[in-house]
């Protein structure tokens, strides 16, 4: 009973530290997909939008997204996003919705400039998929609004449309080569950002509006120390042939 028992203690004497090399080891590798710096990206891509309540329907109007981001890192593969961006969303509708409606197209025509700032959680998956949610406050800069193929006469201070548009955000990252990703985001509106009448002539009616956009991006990351090892490259060092020492010619 004694040998068994002193062959035990032997066997996690000489066991545990080769368990604890391992769990090292490993940890190791996993710290080298996690990436601890501050991390920049560069942000460029188009908008596809409509506005939820104007009547029009479909994800026509085609806008730009472009900016600049900046990454801080958490804890364990969580970062925090936060982005400053040009944003462009809106409506488009070329044809009449009404039959028998003979007035000049574009049927309506609405462009709303924002600048963005979008809050996100983002988790990333073995440094390729990356995955995240927040919130975006807009201020709105700039707006043009046609109807039947006439620009409707609007300023910054009479406005029917609101200064500021908050919107929940959800959002997945690709990587397609090395620092570069490409990004896929939808967004909608939390708050109106309009209220409106319509009169078709026979009756009237009243609808709250939203933003309502589906975003294509590629992101450049700058300061990113770790890659996957897919995307590492390294020389091979060239091993010189192995030289076999003369023979001495027997004397």
């Amino acid at each position: 009973m004694r040998k068994y028992l002193l062959l035990h203690i032997l066997a996690l004497f000489f066991i545990q530290p080769a368990l604890s090399q391992e769990k090292k080891e490993k940890t190791k590798q996993d710290d080298i997909q996690v990436d601890k710096r501050f991390k920049g990206a560069i942000i460029a891509g188009m908008n596809l939008t409509q506005v939820d309540g104007d009547e029009v329907y479909g994800f026509k109007k085609i806008g730009f997204n472009g900016g600049f981001a900046a990454i801080i890192p958490l804890f364990h593969r969580f970062s925090l996003s936060i982005e400053t961006i040009f944003n462009q969303k809106g409506a488009y509708c070329k044809y009449p919705i009404y039959v028998g409606d003979t007035q000049p197209i574009p049927y309506y025509k609405l462009e709303l400039n924002y600048l963005d700032v979008p809050v996100l959680i983002m988790f990333e998956d073995k440094s390729t998929w990356t995955f995240g949610t927040g919130l975006s406050w807009g201020a709105l800069v700039g707006k043009k609004e046609m109807e039947h193929g006439s620009w409707i006469d609007s300023n910054l201070v009479k406005y029917p449309y609101r200064r500021g548009d908050l919107q929940w955000l959800f959002d997945i990252r690709f990587r397609i080569w090395k620092h570069l990703k490409f990004n896929l985001r939808y967004s909608y509106t939390l708050t109106p950002i309009r209220y409106r009448e319509f009169n078709n002539g026979v009756s009237q009616w009243g609808r709250n509006q939203y933003n309502n956009v589906i975003t294509f991006r590629l992101l450049y990351i700058l300061n990113e120390k770790y890659l996957p090892p897919r995307y590492k490259f390294t020389k091979k060092k060239k091993t010189k042939p192995l030289t076999t020492p003369a023979s001495t010619p027997k004397k």
